[in-house]
This record gives C-alpha cells, structure tokens and sequence, in this order.
C-alpha cells in the first residue's frame, strides 16, 4: 500500500516538507527581528510617552490648584469603622 500524499524527490509531500522547513525558518528570522529590533523601540517610545503624558497631567493638575475658589486639594479620609 502506497503512502499519501506520495513521497520523494519532487513529489507533493517532500515538496510539503519543504515549505514547511521554509515557513519555521522565517517564523524564527521574523522572532529574532521583533526581539532585537522591534520591542526595544516600543519599549522605548512607551516610556517616553507616558512621561509625557505624566508631565502633562502634573502640569494640568497645578493648573486646577491655582485657580480662584479651589480649596486646596485634601488627601482621601480613610473609612470610618462601623461600631457594634
């Protein structure tokens, strides 16, 4: 009994296996490529984007605390324990 698909050189399932050994071959260039090149740079623009926006928001807040009529802001009361 013969095997499906048949195989040997130049037949449908050697033919398979290579593009097969082909496509694992890119998929590990294209994870090397994003681990080295990609993350780094996302990385980086990330931090520098939320300090960004971090000091935007610092500035906005001493905004809002210089306007006329705030009280000054008060930190969070804790919650009070219920008696028994």
């Amino acid at each position: 009994m013969s095997s499906y698909p048949p195989y040997g050189p130049g037949s449908v399932g050697y033919r398979i296996d290579e593009a097969i050994e082909r496509i694992q071959l890119e998929l590990r260039h294209a994870t090397a490529y994003v681990n080295t090149a990609v993350i780094p740079q996302v990385r980086s623009e990330s931090i520098s984007a939320l300090r960004t926006v971090a000091d935007s928001l610092r500035k906005f807040a001493d905004r809002l605390d210089k306007q006329p009529g705030n009280p000054p802001a008060q930190p969070p009361q804790p919650p009070e324990a219920p008696s028994s």
